[in-house]
């Protein structure tokens, strides 16, 4: 890892990943796939969580399908999972920590985006509900012809619409599919969350355990012009 390259840098754009980096949603998700298998009469297979980490939601629909056995539930089952999923953020939206208290200085110096596999009304009302949605100039999610990660496509939109090169963005990911996404995007990426395998590491300038890390927090405060930072 190169942690200076972002730690001694002001990024032009700074573009979040939702789920896991910005909203606690990843025990929603474990949730509401264990409920929407179960309701097939199938159990996750070991490892099934970590497989399904980061992925698009048709794409996580057609993998419990295919761990089940049953390619041809696919569609079905993606809609159950996303019945379920929306329900337990209704009723529980959080944020992760810091990350609220890193969304409001970024806000100060760099425009902001959001860049997710998850639908755009489940993205957007996570944020609203927060408090957050309002601090982002632009929410990208797969729609029309545009691919999910771990494709690039949702970054170098998200950086377009900032008007940023994606060399001088910074992208924010906690899952290894998002950060592949960003790796080939060409951003510079801060990882966020429990210490990852080698493959991950070798792909992000920094890995953090958590947004309220004072390195984190000490680097956005930095760079918050004065006339904000009375």
């Amino acid at each position: 890892m190169t942690a200076q390259r972002i730690l001694s840098w002001t990024p032009s754009a700074i573009v979040f990943d939702c789920d896991g980096t910005l909203m606690d949603t990843e025990c929603h998700w474990q949730d509401a796939r264990i409920l929407a298998l179960r309701e097939y009469g199938f159990t996750p297979a070991p490892g099934f969580a970590e497989r399904a980490k980061g992925l698009h939601y048709s794409e996580c629909g057609r993998l419990m399908a295919d761990e089940a056995g049953r390619p041809d539930l696919g569609e079905e089952m993606t809609h159950r999972l996303l019945a379920h999923f929306g329900a337990r953020v209704a009723d529980n939206p959080m944020t992760m920590p810091g990350a609220r208290q890193l969304v409001e200085m970024a806000a100060q110096f760099a425009p902001l985006a959001v860049a997710s596999n998850c639908p755009r009304e489940v993205v957007e009302s996570c944020l609203d509900t927060a408090g957050l949605l309002d601090l982002f100039g632009h929410v990208v999610v797969p729609e029309d012809e545009m691919r999910p990660k771990p494709h690039p496509d949702v970054y170098l939109t998200a950086a377009r619409l900032c008007g940023a090169d994606p060399a001088d963005t910074l992208a924010i990911e906690d899952s290894h599919c998002g950060i592949q996404a960003a790796d080939q995007a060409g951003m510079r990426i801060m990882g966020v969350g429990p210490w990852p395998d080698a493959r991950t590491v070798a792909l992000v300038d920094l890995w953090v355990r958590s947004l309220d890390e004072p390195e984190v927090s000490g680097w956005a405060s930095g760079r918050v012009p004065p006339q904000y930072s009375r």
